[in-house]
């Protein structure tokens, strides 16, 4: 059986305060942020949203409790860090990681990727 197409992507929890430089931030390091109320994949993106942030801060048991506001991002990684159907390289995890960390006040993650369905960069219109 064929495992469907995903994409590799970190689960963060994000101050709203920060999110929009840490955005640019990463947008500069061909990392993608993608809030999952929003998220082209998402059908019911804010309930979606409520769902990954209550399991993120339960599975935390308390240790979390500050960021019980704060907004739910997929980070995936751009074209730039891919060869082809090669795995994700080391070095795009430990960009991503060394990134979040110099933000640690203002995230919540742990070190390791999921799978969600392709996510699309929407084509700007032209002419």
């Amino acid at each position: 059986m064929m495992r469907p197409p995903h994409e590799n992507v970190a689960t963060v929890l994000v101050d709203p305060r920060v999110l929009e430089d840490l955005e640019l931030e990463l947008m500069e390091l061909d990392l993608r942020v993608w809030p999952v109320a929003t998220a082209p994949i998402s059908a019911d993106g804010p309930r979606q949203a409520f769902q990954v942030r209550r399991t993120l801060l339960m599975r935390q048991r308390g240790a979390w409790d500050l960021a019980a506001g704060w907004t739910p991002v997929w980070i995936s990684f751009g074209e730039s860090w891919y060869d082809g159907a090669e795995p994700l390289p080391w070095t795009a995890h430990q960009t991503l990681w060394r990134a979040l960390e110099a933000h640690g006040a203002h995230v919540r993650y742990q070190r390791r990727l999921g799978g969600v369905p392709p996510l699309q960069v929407p084509l700007e219109a032209t002419g």
